[in-house]
């Protein structure tokens, strides 16, 4: 090793799922399988080109404004950044700076790990149960912090409110962040609590519910105080991180509630209808509250039905990890989609 190699940060990335560029039913990245809202469509194609010489609005003012109204809540408890990745990360690295270990759990989204490495966070991931459940009594330990999703990737398990609540309420010294990337296909959402913990940061996403994903928007809503921490280190990072179609675009999806609640219910319907069929063919489907199931057969090896699917054009997801290696994550597409996969695992389990 060179001299210089000791002091280079040296982490495991996060691996993202396949992004194929040919035609597939592609099931594996929990995007949403409709458009955005046709709003969002007229919006970019009026947006005049001049704008791109000038830098976009370092508080992204419009769309923290639109956010605030539809949550009911004041532009100075919204923040925005560039998918809920980059406002996770910028979490981390403003909120997570004790010697204690912060908390999440065994199964869950793989980039907290990531980015634990990265900022040199210490961390302890707490089990799920035999059903793949957080058990809330891990949590009461001494910590630096808690993060978990909910509904949870890649399980889809929704964790009621009172959970949650119960969680907050035994980590009042610590920051508690609960990532609702799929809450809009599951139930309430921790933003109900925001006025009683001061210490909850809810951090949510355009990339499923709204069909933004290759637009990267995501947010946080928490008190002004939190919400200042986190601009303050934004803004000692990279002052302009929205770029000025998002900035436009993302007004307009949170404006158009009538076809962001339309899209949840074809999907959930879609995902209800699915998980019947798959508990039909023998699989065991986790009671699914996201806009994606988590799926394993008894008498089918998942790392071969992974790669069945993939060679028949179904990409899906597979990680071959403790505890969930005989597990397949499949998002839930169109409904003429759902059919071609259903139709191909009929197939594949009438050969063997």
């Amino acid at each position: 090793m060179r001299e210089y190699e000791k002091n280079i940060r040296k982490v495991e990335p996060y691996v993202p799922g396949e992004q194929p560029q040919n035609k597939v039913i592609k099931l594996n990245t929990n995007e949403n399988p409709y458009p955005p809202s046709p709003k969002v469509a007229k919006a970019l194609k009026e947006m005049e080109a001049d704008r791109l010489r000038l830098y976009p609005d370092p508080t992204c003012g419009p769309l923290t404004e639109a956010l605030a109204d539809f949550y009911h809540v004041k532009p100075n408890q919204v923040f925005v950044g560039v998918g809920s990745d980059d406002v996770l990360a910028m979490c981390f690295l403003t909120f997570f700076n004790s010697r204690k270990p912060i908390f999440f759990p065994d199964i869950t989204y793989s980039f907290y790990k990531v980015w634990a490495e990265l900022y040199r966070i210490p961390y302890e991931c707490q089990k799920l149960d035999e059903n793949f459940r957080i058990v809330k009594e891990d949590y009461y330990k001494e910590n630096g912090g808690i993060i978990f999703p909910n509904p949870n990737a890649p399980t889809s398990i929704y964790e009621k409110l009172e959970v949650v609540e119960d969680i907050l309420c035994n980590n009042q010294e610590v920051i508690v962040i609960i990532d609702e990337a799929y809450v809009d296909f599951a139930g309430r959402s921790a933003m109900e609590l925001i006025d009683r913990y001061e210490n909850l940061i809810v951090v949510q996403t355009f990339s499923k519910a709204r069909s933004m994903a290759g637009m990267r928007i995501g947010y946080a809503i928490s008190n002004p105080r939190l919400i200042k921490y986190l601009n303050d280190a934004k803004y000692s990072f990279n002052s302009y991180t929205m770029n000025q179609a998002a900035l436009i675009c993302g007004v307009e999806a949170v404006k158009d509630r009538e076809y962001f609640e339309e899209s949840l219910h074809k999907i959930i319907n879609t995902r209800q209808w699915a998980k019947g069929r798959f508990e039909e063919l023998g699989f065991r489907c986790l009671d699914s509250r996201a806009n994606f199931v988590f799926v394993t057969h008894p008498k089918y090896d998942a790392k071969e039905l992974f790669e069945a699917l993939k060679e028949n054009g179904i990409y899906v997801r597979y990680w071959g990890s403790e505890r969930i290696e005989q597990y397949l994550r499949i998002t839930i597409g169109t409904r003429e989609e759902m059919e071609a996969l259903f139709e191909f695992l009929v197939k594949y389990m009438g050969e063997f």
